[in-house]
């Protein structure tokens, strides 16, 4: 009879940090500038497999009330039913569905990406993925950006208005990016 001897697997977990994370989006507005926005209370954790990035995973949240683009009449608006519709969806999630690796630092991040009731897959660009550092405190960190292009219709948000110009209020491409740190688990 033979037997197998299981081998070590260098898997972790990793929690967000979110005081040293953002999610932020940019949009077209009135065809002529983009408008910036951000979200805070971003919680997550990516399970990280150095040896082979393919069984690597990561989940990540954000609170959609914590909607800032420095106007506060417009923030409100987008908590809205004619946008995100905050009482009834107060969250937005990513799941990865699959990782890639594309050599050194660069990754590419499939995933089910869920705003206002909707999910959808969503493919980011994930670079500025080193090795980890130590903090002051003796707790290991991994640090990461991301990218990646959404159509805010393909979310059902739909709102707009025509321009007397010609064009419309706001775009539909959105660019999310993401700065996020994460903190090794115990």
């Amino acid at each position: 009879m033979s037997s197998t001897t299981a081998t070590p697997t260098n898997v972790t977990t990793w929690n967000l940090d979110p005081a040293h994370s953002s999610a932020e989006f940019k949009v077209r507005h009135l065809m002529i500038s983009n408008v910036k926005g951000s979200f805070r209370g971003l919680k997550g954790v990516l399970t990280l497999d150095k040896a082979n990035p393919a069984n690597s995973s990561v989940k990540a949240s954000a609170d959609v009330n914590t909607i800032a683009t420095g106007d506060e009449q417009r923030d409100g608006h987008l908590k809205t039913p004619e946008f995100f519709d905050a009482a009834k969806y107060p969250e937005i999630t990513f799941q990865s569905t699959s990782v890639k690796s594309l050599g050194s630092d660069e990754f590419q991040v499939t995933g089910d990406l869920t705003i206002h009731g909707v999910t959808k897959s969503v493919t980011f660009a994930v670079d500025d993925f080193g090795e980890p550092a130590k903090d002051p405190w003796g707790n290991l960190r991994v640090g990461l950006n991301a990218i990646g292009k959404i159509n805010r219709k393909d979310f059902d948000l739909t709102w707009n208005a025509a321009l007397e110009t010609g064009g419309v209020m706001v775009g539909e491409e959105v660019t999310i990016t993401l700065e996020a740190e994460f903190i090794k688990a115990a």
